[in-house]
C-alpha cells in the first residue's frame, strides 16, 4: 500500500482547507519545493498534489509552483486540480507527472477520461469525491445526482489506474478515514482504490492496511502530518509491510 503525502497549493502557498472549503485554509507554508524535498528525506517515493485554485477556476493557476515540486522531488508526482482537457494532460505529463487526477471532467466528459487513458496507460486516476454518498465537483462545491459506486463503474474497463475515494465531510477535520466507505467502494468496483480525507493518525494507516487484499492501493495524508500527528516514515513502514 502506498502513502501518499500531501501537498494543497492555493497562491502558491502550501495549506490544508476543511471540506474542501477555501475561506477555511490553514497556511503550513511559503515554499512547496521545499515541503516536497522534506516528505522525499522521510522516505516517500510518491506525492500528492492538488492546484486548489486550479480545482475552482478549471484551469492550472499553481503552475509555477508545480513545477518547483516536479524539480524537488525524486518520486513520483500524482496531480489534481482544474485538468479537464486533452491540452493540460499532455503539458503535465511532459513536465514530469507520473499521474494526473481528474475529477469534475470524470462526471460531465466520461468519454474524455477514457481517452485520455488510452493515451497514458496506467497514467490517468479518477477522483471520486463525496458528499453523503453522491459525487462532489468544481472543488467539492457541486453535488451531483450521481453515487459513488455509479461513478466508480463507469470507468471499470476504462483503462484507469485507479479510483481516488474522498469523504468531503472529514476532509482537512483529523475525524479519521472513512473506512466503511472506502472499503465498500473497492469491494463494489474491479479497480484500486485510494482513499482520502479526514487521516488523524497511525491507526487509520493501519486498518487500511488490514483491506489492502480488498482493493485499497494507497491513502493521501495532509493535515496530520503538518500537524504532527503522524509520522510520515513510521506511517510508509507499516504501509509496506
Amino acid at each position: 500500500m502506498i502513502v501518499f503525502p500531501a501537498i494543497d497549493l492555493k497562491g502558491g502557498q502550501v495549506v490544508r482547507l476543511a471540506e474542501g472549503d477555501m475561506d477555511r485554509a490553514t497556511v503550513y507554508g511559503d515554499d512547496p519545493a521545499h515541503q516536497a524535498g522534506l516528505f522525499a528525506q522521510a522516505g516517500s517515493q510518491y506525492l500528492h498534489v492538488v492546484d486548489l485554485d486550479g480545482a475552482f477556476a478549471g484551469e492550472a493557476r499553481n503552475a509555477r509552483a508545480v513545477e518547483s515540486i516536479l524539480k524537488a522531488f525524486p518520486g513520483h508526482v500524482q496531480l489534481g486540480g482544474g485538468i479537464r482537457n486533452a491540452r493540460a494532460v499532455d503539458g503535465w505529463f511532459d513536465l514530469g507527472v507520473s499521474r494526473v487526477v481528474i475529477g469534475t471532467a470524470a462526471l460531465k466528459d466520461p468519454q474524455f477520461v477514457k481517452d485520455m487513458a488510452k493515451a497514458y496507460p496506467g497514467g490517468i486516476v479518477v477522483a471520486v469525491d463525496a458528499r453523503d454518498g453522491m459525487v462532489a465537483t468544481a472543488g467539492w462545491a457541486d453535488v451531483s445526482d450521481v453515487s459513488i459506486a455509479d461513478m466508480a463503474r463507469r470507468f471499470e474497463d476504462a483503462g484507469v489506474a485507479s479510483l481516488l475515494f474522498t469523504d468531503v465531510g472529514r476532509d482537512g477535520l483529523l475525524k479519521g478515514c472513512n473506512i466503511e466507505a472506502t472499503v465498500n467502494l473497492a469491494r463494489a468496483t474491479r479497480l484500486p482504490v485510494i482513499a482520502s480525507g479526514g487521516v488523524k493518525g497511525i491507526d487509520d494507516i493501519a486498518m487500511l492496511k488490514v483491506h489492502e487484499a480488498d482493493g485499497i492501493e494507497g491513502v493521501i495524508t495532509g493535515r496530520a502530518l503538518y500537524d504532527g500527528r503522524l509520522d510520515l516514515a513510521a506511517a510508509i513502514q507499516i504501509a509496506e509491510r
